[in-house]
């Protein structure tokens, strides 16, 4: 009989599952709890191990569509579930040195086979979506720091940190394989697809072609140095042999990722904030847009132009507490648009703003309600390759009139116990896929998170 996770199944597992933390003593209001552990000294976990699970169910309404492509939005209403399931370990090595595993699982499919936007609205939509249970090893790290100075401050436990004391000032190193979204471009209020806002946009940002394969992790290292409120970050990273692939371009002198932050962490009258600047250069076998355009085949195909060349791009990325549990945020981000979308989405430029505020006001503390628009779009070269019958990534109608991508989401999180979440999600996106043709859609989601 075959094994399939969805939500209705599991329940009760769930329910039994997430009641571990308070049979062990731990409350567990997000990954950052305590959890099942060890600890060494007063509060400082030698091991540690968390899971989480998250179903998406998602569909969207009807849109207008005189003609489609290869890799366009389905014009007819669909619904479609995704499911994932990770159990992390943490283990600490001895002073400063922590390694980490994380086995996944994901099952199912986002609409339209994760197709048809830039701005995807499924950041749990794997672009190699699966009709069963399918695991791998998502993140296999160790990391290193080495403090200075004597002021010190506590780590939560979380899924990827161990519970215990760092110094403020330090230079950290971490490699193996891991998500470069896990040290770079976070946000507080627009990072995490399992618990915040759930477009593609909206948890990194989109004009970043981060280096990842179809999961979302690849391997390689990064380096950080934290003084005080400062804080510089340097990651070198594989990149796939194909775009959208899984394998790794084996040619690392090649064929690499590099990626450089600044951050200022800032308090303005007692609410913390953050900026946040990113610069990035890919290198890959990447095919040319102009190249392709000026060839007479078509449909245009990208791959008779590719060649090892760089791609490169900057992001600006502000979060900031206003009042008590409500935040504003954006990111704005450019590339330069002439080479191929290899890892991420079909993004040149884009920018994005929102707020998100806690339940506080009207009696429900654990709730969240959030809001954010985006505008995505494409260089003209970019976009010219589409005209002519070129697919990317995720866009791909078979021609195209162009228009810039415009999503709003909008989503409210109820906290039904501290590591149970239920969200109700809306997205409506102007011109998918850059395309004034065809849309607008109305998205509606729903999503069951919990995490110990």
């Amino acid at each position: 009989m075959k094994f399939r996770l969805y939500a209705f199944q599991l329940l009760p597992f769930w329910a039994m599952l997430a009641c571990c933390p308070y049979v062990h003593g731990h409350q567990a209001p997000g990954m950052l709890a305590p959890t099942v552990g060890a600890e060494v000294g007063v509060g400082e976990e030698n091991w540690s191990v968390h899971m989480q699970n998250t179903n998406v169910l998602q569909g969207h309404t009807a849109i207008r569509s005189p003609y489609y492509g290869q890799n366009s939005l389905n014009s007819a209403p669909q619904m479609r579930q995704t499911v994932s399931l990770d159990l992390l370990l943490g283990l600490r090595l001895w002073s400063g040195a922590e390694i980490h595993l994380d086995g996944m699982m994901w099952e199912g499919f986002g609409i339209s086979n994760a197709l048809g936007m830039a701005g995807f609205p499924n950041g749990e939509a794997f672009r190699k979506g699966t009709s069963e249970p399918n695991a791998n090893i998502s993140r296999a790290f160790i990391r290193q720091s080495f403090g200075f100075g004597s002021e010190m401050e506590d780590t939560p436990s979380g899924s990827l940190f161990l519970k215990g004391r760092q110094h403020v000032s330090r230079l950290t190193i971490t490699l193996g394989r891991f998500g470069a979204k896990d040290i770079f471009d976070g946000n507080a209020y627009a990072n995490d697809a399992r618990t915040q806002f759930m477009n593609w946009s909206l948890m990194a940002n989109g004009a970043w072609d981060y280096p990842a394969d179809s999961l979302g992790f690849t391997t390689g290292g990064a380096v950080e140095l934290y003084l005080h409120d400062w804080a510089v970050r340097y990651g070198f990273f594989q990149v796939p042999n194909v775009s959208n692939g899984i394998a790794m371009d084996p040619h690392i002198w090649k064929a690499w990722a590099q990626v450089m932050e600044l951050e200022h962490k800032h308090e303005i009258d007692g609410h913390p904030g953050a900026v946040r600047f990113l610069a990035y250069a890919n290198r890959a076998n990447m095919g040319s847009f102009q190249q392709t355009s000026d060839n007479p085949m078509r449909p245009a195909d990208i791959t008779n132009s590719r060649a090892y060349r760089i791609k490169y791009g900057f992001g600006l990325n502000l979060d900031q507490e206003i009042a008590g549990g409500i935040g504003v945020f954006s990111r704005l981000g450019w590339s330069n648009g002439k080479a191929e979308s290899w890892s991420f989405t079909d993004v040149d430029s884009t920018a994005s703003f929102g707020i998100s505020a806690k339940g506080e006001a009207w009696g429900r503390p654990r709730d969240t309600l959030a809001l954010a628009y985006i505008v995505n779009s494409i260089s003209g070269v970019h976009s010219a390759y589409h005209q002519q019958g070129g697919n990317g990534i995720l866009v791909g109608d078979g021609t195209q009139s162009y228009g810039a991508e415009k999503i709003i989401e909008t989503y409210y999180d109820i906290g039904v116990y501290q590591w149970l979440h239920l969200a109700f999600d809306y997205q409506f996106a102007m011109n998918p896929a850059y395309n004034r043709d065809r849309g607008p859609v109305h998205i509606f989601g729903a999503r069951l998170h919990w995490e110990f």
